[in-house]
């Protein structure tokens, strides 16, 4: 095995050992933190300097698309001015390895006078900041993944991760779900597939319906204008069937030649599957599949026909 190989198999072992310690660092404080932010009327506000800082901001980030209000105010600038954000409902979320970096001490005397819960995360228990801190969130690891133990790496891996349990265990306990997770997220293929109704996206224009006495070669020239590969027929402005190019195809074998002359309503499907314009798309994407099918006919509250939606609709303009 190479030396490079050697080297990355030893950072994923180093980091991987870290974060399964972080289960033995767990205490009632974790628990509390949760708990308050539960109750909590205000944000979380998540603070950190350098490395600890670019992982606050994930962990912001995380907080506020699962549920929980949270920005990151950055310890510098808040030091400056930035101040002003912090209201005395929200929860101060502090990181620091060491627990001692001078950038954010400078801020808790503010944070106490202000009257805000203080919930630090750092690798040292008697540090400044958790000797501060309302709740502790212990990190500590035995040693970098770093040759040199100097670059932050097993420490800035458990910060993640104990971020993630915290957002996570909130986003359990207020029973987020997939249509919140949307709501946050609306420019996603998810939140597409939660948010966005059929009659959004659905073809409205030169439908191809027809009446039951069409006869079959006048049905497929509707079918073959309309390019939907279905044709709805329609009687006193209900859906009384539907015929599709599959249909056609089984048609012509068994009839032959009488095909063409014969009426819609003879061969038509009189129970078609329909959805309403106010379904997710979600909703007809699982119904497509279900019964194997790609094109639907949109009904309107009084059952109407108002337009077809195509599988392909309902995957147009998903982000990746």
């Amino acid at each position: 095995m190479s030396a490079i190989r050697e080297n990355a198999i030893h950072t994923i072992r180093t980091e991987a050992a870290a974060i399964a310690h972080l289960e033995q660092l767990l205490t009632d404080d974790f628990e509390n933190a949760v708990r308050y932010v539960l109750g909590c009327k205000g944000k979380v506000i998540v603070t950190g300097m350098g490395k600890s800082g670019q992982i606050g901001k994930k962990i912001a980030a995380t907080l506020a698309s699962t549920g929980t209000p949270s920005f990151f105010l950055h310890p510098g600038e808040a030091f400056h001015g930035d101040l002003g954000m912090v209201s005395k409902e929200d929860v101060i979320f502090a990181i620091s390895n060491s627990g001692n970096t001078d950038e954010v001490l400078k801020l808790i005397p503010f944070f106490e006078d202000n009257g805000n819960v203080i919930i630090a995360m750092t690798g040292n228990p008697e540090s400044t900041l958790a000797r501060h801190a309302t709740y502790h969130l212990n990190i500590a690891v035995d040693s970098e993944a770093c040759p040199l133990s100097l670059a932050p790496t097993s420490s800035t891996t458990a910060s993640l991760v104990m971020g993630d349990a915290l957002a996570l265990a909130l986003m359990n306990e207020r029973h987020f779900k997939e249509e919140d997770f949307a709501r946050f997220h609306p420019g996603g293929s998810l939140g597409r597939k939660l948010l966005v109704r059929v009659g959004d996206v659905m073809r409205r224009d030169n439908l191809p319906i027809v009446p039951p006495t069409m006869r079959l070669a006048d049905v497929i020239i509707a079918i073959s204008k309309a390019r939907l590969g279905i044709a709805v027929v329609v009687e006193n402005e209900r859906i009384c069937g539907l015929f599709t190019d599959g249909d056609m195809r089984r048609t012509m074998q068994k009839y032959g030649n009488a095909f063409f002359d014969m009426p819609v309503s003879d061969v038509m499907t009189r129970t078609p599957k329909v959805i309403s314009q106010r379904a997710r798309i979600s909703e007809a994407e699982a119904l497509m599949q279900r019964y194997k099918i790609h094109s639907l006919p949109v009904v309107d509250e009084n059952d109407k026909l108002v337009g077809i939606v195509e599988v392909y609709d309902l995957y147009a303009g998903s982000a990746l």
